[in-house]
């Protein structure tokens, strides 16, 4: 396990039996272990029937006493064998089932890791969520068929062995009788198969609309959609339902047959021994024998088809890991983190030819457009997250080393993840940058109050996705986080859309100040951003329609007049509202005001944090978490 933990290795992903297989050669060693104390275990389990029979016909019917102690003893010993195997057995099956789990986690996330921000554009959340979860736990369970199954193929040959020295015809039954029964359920497995694939879908599209629909209730609560899409979550949940009944029924099929054939075959063999007794052609004690080796031949039956059972399941969980092992990173997005030639030396021009957007290096820039998505599809070409022909300075973007791209131009998205920690990692980033540089970031991006309002301040906890704060708290802190990152090209898609006018008019302010000579861009349509930006670039259909500064387009552009009046007017209705409609937000903003009056040394941060001072523009590029 502690190999898989480190290094996997490279999966088969030509199907799902061979990933299988490639999970199962992955740790050979332990493997052979398991099936050793697997074959062994079950093989002893066919003794204490013999030493039985032995006992009766050799002590206790001739009345030997010294014969029916020895036997009795070694009967003894084997029960105290078996049960030391059947230890070592779970052991060694739990480190295999561990070894596959783990090993499947991580190439699950490695490549998750290599697709980067194109995984949302191939796979929805719940599905990853349900690869990495249930099938991998599907996947771990399925390797038990190599320790118990294995033992139960050779215990079957063993009693067919033993058998045949009690009666030919008893283990020409067995031979034949047992086979039957596992083709009997074959057709079952197949069905069981089919209805566990369709589940898993199933499963997998209700945990995306289950994260969509979390996600986004502030939103739908705002527009009031919330009742249709939890309309279609019960639908969803209603059709999931009902193919985890067809699953159930198969289920319940396998289960019936696995345990009623064998007792039925326990029964009709029992049934031919005992005539066979009662006509002299075998003795009590071998009577007592035959019963004993069918009735153990019922564990290595019920393993064998918990086997194919599981063998079964494993196949679709495989089949789901693999078609996602299968998904390519998008070369000209993202191509090898080393390869490609160098970025520019000095700042220089990004420029997207689909749009006509051209981003001048050391400008707080602003894009601006009646369909938001067209200024984010600008954003994905010019950070390198969709296929374009953009470029920096006179190099294709495409053509530039990824890990040159990525840590010298970052975009800052709203749905970007804060992970599960303290408030002051989930700021930091993957640095550790001082406690000057984190009061910087917290006070430009208006966040300090948040810290104020929490007892342990940045050492608070944070849960994951942040979801013990509010809305506009993610937000400050996301863009926080941004700017401590202190990347060259700082890319933030609509920054303050989550908090009210107060608060955005002082983080539009102080955006500007905290990256004051470094490339920047907006995407907004908040008249108290604009005024802030040196440039604004207005789209139209996606293409640059005028190129200006805020007052003149407001003079000149009708439509952007418009868009952006509009845009004014609601947040004059927020101001004359008596509470904003994220009153949280309004709650936390006011708080900051009276926080600055008193200084910096009220964050209950720890060690006291130092008082305001601008970015040195010399610190080295961050990449925010993504």
């Amino acid at each position: 396990m502690s190999a898989s933990s480190t290094d996997p290795g490279a999966p088969d992903r030509r199907g799902p039996a061979r990933y299988l297989w490639w999970v199962i050669a992955a740790q050979p060693g332990r493997i052979a272990t398991g099936a050793l104390f697997g074959t062994v275990w079950m093989v002893c389990l066919t003794l204490p029937p013999y030493v039985l029979s032995r006992a009766i016909d050799d002590g206790l019917r001739p009345g030997d006493r010294g014969a029916l102690v020895g036997w009795s003893v070694a009967l003894l010993g084997i029960g105290v064998l078996n049960a030391w195997l059947a230890i070592m057995r779970h052991r060694t099956m739990t480190r295999v089932r561990l070894d596959a789990y783990f090993r499947t986690v991580r190439v699950v996330v490695d490549h998750a890791t290599r697709l980067g921000a194109g995984l949302s554009r191939r796979v929805s959340t719940g599905e990853v969520v349900t690869i990495g979860h249930s099938d991998v736990g599907v996947i771990s369970q399925t390797l038990t068929a190599t320790g118990p199954g294995v033992g139960a193929v050779i215990a079957y040959i063993v009693v067919a062995a033993l058998l045949l020295s009690v009666s030919t015809l008893l283990a020409v039954v067995v031979l034949v009788g047992v086979p039957l029964i596992v083709a009997l359920i074959g057709p079952l497995l197949g069905r069981l198969q089919g209805a566990e694939a369709a589940y898993r879908e199933r499963q997998g599209a209700l945990a995306a609309d289950l994260a969509d629909l979390a996600g986004g209730l502030r939103i739908l609560n705002g527009l009031g959609g919330k009742g249709v899409f939890a309309a279609r979550y019960r639908e969803g949940s209603r059709k999931l339902r009902d193919e985890g009944y067809r699953v159930g029924s198969a289920m319940s099929w396998i289960q019936a047959f696995g345990l009623g054939l064998p007792t039925l075959f326990l029964a009709a063999v029992t049934w031919l021994a005992a005539r066979m007794a009662a006509q002299g052609s075998i003795t009590v004690g071998e009577l007592v024998a035959v019963y004993g080796y069918v009735a153990v031949l019922v564990l290595p039956v019920s393993f064998l088809i918990e086997a194919g059972y599981d063998i079964s399941r494993g196949l679709v969980s495989a089949r789901r890991v693999v078609g996602f092992l299968n998904l390519e990173p998008d070369p000209r997005v993202q191509g090898s983190a080393a390869d490609g030639v160098d970025g520019p030396e000095a700042p220089s021009v990004l420029r997207d030819p689909q749009s006509g957007v051209e981003i001048t290096p050391g400008l707080l820039t602003a894009l601006v457009s009646a369909r938001p998505t067209n200024c984010t599809d600008v954003v994905d070409r010019l950070g390198r997250f969709v296929p374009s022909q953009a470029t920096w300075g006179t190099t294709r973007l495409d053509a530039i080393a990824l890990d040159q791209v990525r840590a010298r131009i970052l975009v800052a998205d709203n749905e970007a993840d804060l992970f599960a920690g303290t408030l002051r990692s989930a700021v930091s980033g993957r640095r550790e940058p001082g406690d000057e540089a984190v009061a910087d970031a917290i006070d430009a991006a208006m966040a300090r109050d948040i810290v104020l309002g929490l007892p342990e301040g940045l050492d608070a906890p944070l849960d994951a996705h942040g979801r013990n704060l509010s809305g506009g708290q993610r937000q400050r802190l996301r863009l926080a986080r941004a700017l401590l990152a202190g990347p060259e090209v700082l890319m933030a898609i609509d920054p303050t859309s989550a908090v009210d006018a107060h608060t955005e008019a002082k983080m539009a302010a102080r955006l500007r100040t905290a990256r004051a000579g470094r490339t920047t861009v907006i995407t907004s349509t908040s008249p108290l951003l604009l005024d802030q930006a040196d440039v604004v670039q207005y789209l139209v259909d996606g293409r640059v329609a005028a190129v200006g500064r805020h007052a003149d387009m407001l003079a000149d552009q009708p439509g952007y007049r418009q868009l952006v009046s509009r845009e004014a007017e609601d947040e004059d209705a927020d101001r004359a509202e008596a509470e904003p409609p994220d009153s949280a937000d309004r709650a936390e903003a006011e708080p900051s005001d009276s926080a600055e009056k008193h200084g910096r040394r009220s964050l209950p941060a720890g060690p006291d944090l130092p008082s305001p001072s601008s970015h040195d523009s010399s610190d080295s590029p961050r990449e925010a978490l993504r």
